[in-house]
């Protein structure tokens, strides 16, 4: 459950990329067995791989994807990965699409990092990496100010608005993968389909207690809830 000691970075060996010396920190580790394991109990389908060296390099590169997400990148790369709950399905994107996700977002139309912030406020360090397939809004990292353990915090925003006014999603991109673990186990006690206000209301309601117990922030923040 992220317990760890101030200034202690536990990591497990596992293969990343075709660098065999690399190894993946728990909390990562942890919240993407989570996540694989909420796919298999509720038997739907999904499909991870493992993005190449050289393209994660350009990432880190271009669009400056922190070492934790390079790490996923590498390990469990999400070629077909949606996840559903009543109150939201969230796809996230694979590494070879990443790019072309920031055009016109924090990269210009000829594909160069842009200096300064749109007209609309979408800054350069935000870095797209899912999508709400309900809604249409993008998740995205803050790529400005990795933490200590090469990570950093997911935002979401309304598209169709004036300006775009974000909300934290999960104070890590770890945590985000395993609150997206959580809500599909919640959501394994609900139907897919017929669901009414009250379903989502109920579902939202048992959701924020799961939530509180790894990422106090973003219950605060209210996006789930």
């Amino acid at each position: 459950m992220f317990r760890r000691r101030p200034g202690v970075l536990r990591t497990v060996s596992a293969p990343v990329g075709r660098r065999k010396d690399r190894t993946v920190d728990s909390d990562l580790a942890e919240s993407l067995s989570a996540l694989k394991e909420s796919f298999s109990r509720r038997g739907l389908r999904t499909s991870f791989g493992k993005a190449d060296s050289e393209l994660v390099a350009q990432l880190r590169k271009k669009l400056r994807i922190p070492r934790r997400v390079r790490d996923f990148l590498s390990e469990a790369n999400p070629l077909d990965v949606e996840t559903r709950m009543p109150s939201e399905r969230v796809r996230l994107v694979p590494a070879n699409k990443l790019i072309k996700e920031q055009i016109g977002f924090a990269l210009l139309d000829s594909g160069d990092r842009r200096d300064d912030p749109t007209a609309q406020g979408w800054r350069p360090s935000w870095v797209i990496v899912a999508h709400s397939t309900l809604l249409g809004d993008p998740y995205f990292l803050d790529v400005s100010s990795p933490d200590a353990e090469g990570d950093c915090p997911v935002y979401t925003a309304m598209r169709a608005t004036e300006s775009w006014k974000p909300r934290l999603c999960a104070s890590s991109f770890a945590l985000f993968l395993r609150i997206l673990a959580l809500g599909m186990e919640l959501g394994e006690g609900f139907g897919e389909d017929d669901l009414d206000m009250d379903d989502e209301q109920v579902f939202r309601d048992a959701f924020g207690p799961r939530i509180r117990q790894y990422d106090p922030a973003a219950l605060k923040a209210g996006h789930w809830t």
